[in-house]
């Protein structure tokens, strides 16, 4: 049940309540009424110890970049909505996306930009990095994506980690990534909330935090939960393992989210008491926070499927998902999307039947691919890891347009983080996230030329003064 569902069920509660007073002597029907609400209803409490009562209590402070008015006129564009514009031009002010058109002449007042030989896309969007947790310098003191400690740690929060001045950033910034989901690392069954953040410079964390944007369950299936904790003689040492560990953690999730409920309604006068790993838990259970699940094999798919099921959540994606080729067809009628690569594959059991064809295989099926980096060396060339992906799904017989794969690292990834009404497409009233391409994305040779996040200039290869760089890099000769 929903926050807002409560109030309602409350609401109706005290409306019955107060019709029962109604044939009493010492009080009118609105005075019983009235009585009867203030003592069902529940106390307000401490701060802190209602999750609900503040979702988000490390809020977003983010602030667009300056811009101004703008068109980018004569370039190839290619809007992820399936269409690809010839003598396209691309307008936006105010942050936001106005008109997508072929052939328009730039309006008076606007910032010209010659695209004539140039494409056009929207922001490329990496739908699990692991930047700002995981940053370079590689250190040991930096190395804040794992919290194996425990095969469940929902409790802990990305945006925790998150180390801003990471340099990272301004590299996949350079190879036009506008937006990133921010992941744990896939140690433990569950190994916290993910953040997603815009690609902007900034001193704190709140400064990049995407406002809005839904938080995600990090959930690992397979190898890596069964080595990390079997290594250390203790469950889960299998797959069985854990299997037993989700559906154990869900169904104290589930009565731990009936008590707040209970408590909500009236029916119960105390509350529980709170739990951070249950409020995420809880969350998902509520269609609250997405599930991006760690996912491999199709067999281990399948199960996390029936697992969703059995419990009544909803898995937005399985992320790796070297194996999606084979269940393509259930993940379209589950409406799960896949992030994966095109030439990651053998390094460890659960990969071994990764193919190059991949996303190709499954966009031919009608599900949703997305190509992500999980590196912060790939999460600087999504587009030619799509190109990879593209090329080997036509040497294999499947040829998927270029105005279809552009999906792969903008549309896709912005419905599994649950963003696409907001960005991830050129459509007027977006947001103005836009990159200048030198060639065509598909290209080995293609360059990031300008990149645009909410209509203000964030990166321009030409000009030093857009090339942002971290404090940790001041001093340093950057080549």
């Amino acid at each position: 049940m929903k926050h807002s569902t409560a109030v309602v069920a409350l609401v109706a509660a005290a409306v019955l309540s107060g019709c029962a007073t109604t044939g009493a002597a010492t009080s009118g029907p609105d005075k019983g009424a009235s009585q009867t609400a203030k003592k069902s209803e529940p106390k307000a409490m401490p701060k802190g110890l209602d999750a609900w009562a503040n979702p988000d209590p490390f809020p977003s402070t983010y602030k667009a970049l300056p811009g101004q008015p703008t068109a980018i006129v004569g370039a190839t564009v290619l809007t992820a909505t399936g269409a690809k514009i010839e003598n396209g031009t691309v307008l936006f002010r105010d942050g936001k996306l106005e008109k997508i058109e072929a052939g328009l002449a730039a309006p008076a007042g606007y910032a010209v930009v010659d695209g004539r030989g140039k494409y056009v896309t929207p922001g490329v969007i990496d739908a699990h990095s692991h930047l700002g947790v995981y940053p370079s310098p590689g250190v040991q003191g930096m190395s804040d994506g794992n919290e194996a400690t425990s095969p469940n740690t929902a409790q802990v929060w990305s945006e925790h980690s998150l180390w801003p001045q990471d340099p990272g950033f301004n590299a996949a910034r350079a190879g036009g990534v506008t937006t990133l989901q921010i992941l744990p690392g896939s140690a433990n069954l569950f190994g916290g909330r993910s953040v997603t953040i815009r690609n902007v410079p900034s001193v704190t964390m709140q400064g990049m935090k995407f406002p809005g944007a839904p938080y995600g369950l990090k959930m690992a299936c397979g190898e890596n939960p069964s080595r990390v904790y079997g290594g250390r003689n203790q469950s889960p040492a299998t797959g069985m393992g854990n299997m037993a560990g989700y559906r154990a953690a869900w169904i104290n999730a589930a009565d731990y989210a009936r008590k707040w409920d209970d408590y909500r309604n009236g029916t119960e006068k105390s509350p529980p008491k709170r739990d951070l790993q249950l409020d995420t838990l809880a969350g998902v259970l509520k269609g609250e926070i997405t599930v991006q699940n760690h996912c491999y094999r199709a067999d281990e798919m399948a199960m996390m499927i029936d697992l969703s099921k059995e419990f009544g959540y909803k898995i937005n994606a399985f992320h790796h998902a070297s194996e999606s080729y084979k269940i393509a067809d259930r993940l379209r009628e589950e409406d799960i999307c896949s992030a994966t690569w095109a030439g990651w594959w053998g390094f460890k059991m659960e990969s071994l039947d990764g193919i190059e064809e991949n996303a190709a295989m499954i966009t031919k099926a009608g599900a949703c691919a997305v190509i992500h980096s999980d590196d912060d060396i790939l999460t600087q060339r999504l587009n030619q890891e799509a190109a990879v992906a593209l090329g080997a799904g036509r040497r294999a017989g499947i040829d998927i347009p270029e105005e279809e794969a552009i999906k792969w690292i903008t549309a896709n990834p912005a419905k599994m983080i649950g963003i696409l009404k907001e960005t991830g497409t050129l459509e007027a009233g977006k947001r103005a996230d836009v990159v200048v391409w030198s060639a065509d994305p598909f290209s080995i040779y293609a360059k990031a030329e300008k990149v645009y996040v909410d209509g203000g200039l964030a990166y321009d290869r030409n000009d030093p003064n857009f090339q942002p760089k971290s404090d940790f890099q001041l001093g340093q000769e950057i080549r």
